[in-house]
């Protein structure tokens, strides 16, 4: 059985992939990176009990994506070259043991260990959805990466309701074990039902990372659609980290419970957003990054009134989280689509580019929103809002006038199967990304 993602000689081969199995994926890939966000709408709690400040009480979330960054640059593309169900099953079991180290940890300086570890294995995530884009017909697979990454923002959102709903219950704590179950329960799924996935690539580690930073040097369109991904989730992480002080404080007043329900009205969001996969599929993909930029500029003067309180202030903020989070998945899906289009022998190389940069950009303005959330406010908060999403505008201005190549790169292993027979000469070598980054 050949790889599905490398196929025989180096041609792209994929297997058909059920509904139920589509699924399956979705919901792996949101439990998983639900683990990076359960602490969101329990800031609050978490720094009172812990005894420290808002400030490094926001730094929690932090902590989780420096980890999640990491694990995106150095784990997610050995997804090219290992056996992935073994990968993805052995990272949801580590991840179980995180997730249970974060519940123990006795102060906040073991929490920041314990969930930059769960950041690290939630990683898994990114790994599944290029094997899910391999493993797709080429008329469906802006579809099925649509339902995937729907997924992935679904348990991103649900990740709050549940989160509030348990500390409510028990405490913050329970959290964190419920998610370990989680995590054992899906490791055990996908052991059993995804068939084993054999790789024919054999690259040795340090080439397979040098690789990723090739394509970044020689593929603008890589370098574009990276910075956009940024500007997305900067926006996203600045939203979801700023609203949690917003509904907790003086102006609302909610408890956990209530504000883990605002995941709910995220995942209208999430869900509509999947159409985007199926214009991807449609040549649409320009079209579908043109309007989620709009729209995510636009999300902020919304919520930026949501700052009043009241019904009024209620109403807009409800309004820029759907908006918000349907512009965010939109630009995501458009960014796999594209990408895994231009360059389909390296889709977990891809990811692992394309979701570094996004997660830098979430790391640095979930930062910055701890940081300046005390001093300026929801006010402040979303101004910053805006401007990080004016950015991304100014980027895709860049790219609709100067487009980059977007046409299929042929795959590397395929000369090299060419090449295999032929006798070698002096100044020949081994063909690989960078090469085929420049036909």
């Amino acid at each position: 059985m050949n790889d599905p993602e490398f196929g025989t000689g180096g041609v792209d081969v994929p297997s058909p992939l059920s509904r139920a199995m589509v699924l399956l994926l979705a919901v792996t890939c949101g439990a998983a990176v639900a683990n990076i966000y359960y602490a969101q709408p329990l800031l609050p709690v978490i720094s009172q009990a812990l005894g420290v400040s808002e400030g490094a009480g926001g730094l929690i979330v932090t902590a989780s994506q420096i980890g999640y960054a990491l694990s995106l640059a150095l784990l997610v593309p050995l997804g090219d070259v290992l056996e992935r169900r073994r990968l993805v099953s052995g990272l949801l079991a580590l991840s179980a043991i995180a997730l249970l180290g974060a519940a123990a940890a006795p102060s906040v300086g073991a929490l920041y260990a314990a969930v930059a570890l769960v950041g690290v294995t939630s990683a898994v995530a990114q790994i599944v959805v290029p094997m899910a884009a391999s493993l797709s017909a080429d008329h469906e697979r802006g579809a099925v990466v649509g339902t995937v990454m729907s997924g992935l923002l679904i348990g991103i959102m649900l990740a709050r309701t549940v989160a509030g709903a348990l500390a409510e219950f028990g405490n913050w704590r329970l959290v964190f074990v419920f998610a370990a179950f989680v995590m054992v329960v899906l490791a055990i799924t996908l052991r059993l039902v995804l068939r084993r996935i054999p790789t024919t690539a054999k690259t040795p580690y340090p080439r397979l990372l040098l690789s990723v930073v090739t394509l970044v040097r020689t593929e603008s369109l890589l370098r574009r659609r990276m910075a956009l991904a940024a500007v997305g989730m900067g926006g996203f992480t600045v939203l979801w980290t700023a609203s949690s002080f917003l509904l907790a404080g003086p102006v609302y007043g909610y408890g956990p419970a209530v504000i883990g329900l605002f995941g709910l009205v995220g995942v209208v969001g999430a869900a509509v957003a999947s159409v985007a996969g199926r214009l991807a599929d449609r040549g649409r993909g320009r079209q579908v990054t043109t309007g989620g930029l709009i729209v995510l500029t636009g999300s902020w003067a919304v919520l930026a009134l949501a700052g009043q309180g009241g019904p009024f202030g209620l109403s807009a903020l409800m309004v820029g989280i759907v908006a918000l989070n349907l512009a965010q998945q939109a630009l995501l899906i458009s960014h796999q689509s594209v990408l895994y289009r231009r360059i389909p022998h390296a889709r977990s190389r891809v990811t692992t580019a394309l979701m570094v940069s996004a997660f830098a950009g979430s790391t640095v303005s979930s930062a910055l929103t701890a940081a300046l959330y005390p001093l300026v406010g929801w006010a402040g908060i979303a101004a910053l809002g805006a401007v990080i999403a004016l950015i991304g505008l100014a980027i895709w201005t860049v790219e609709l006038f100067r487009p980059s190549p977007a046409e299929p790169l042929p795959d590397p292993s395929a000369d090299e199967a060419a090449h295999a027979t032929a006798p070698s000469s002096p100044g020949t070598y081994r063909a690989d990304v960078q090469e085929t980054a420049h036909a």
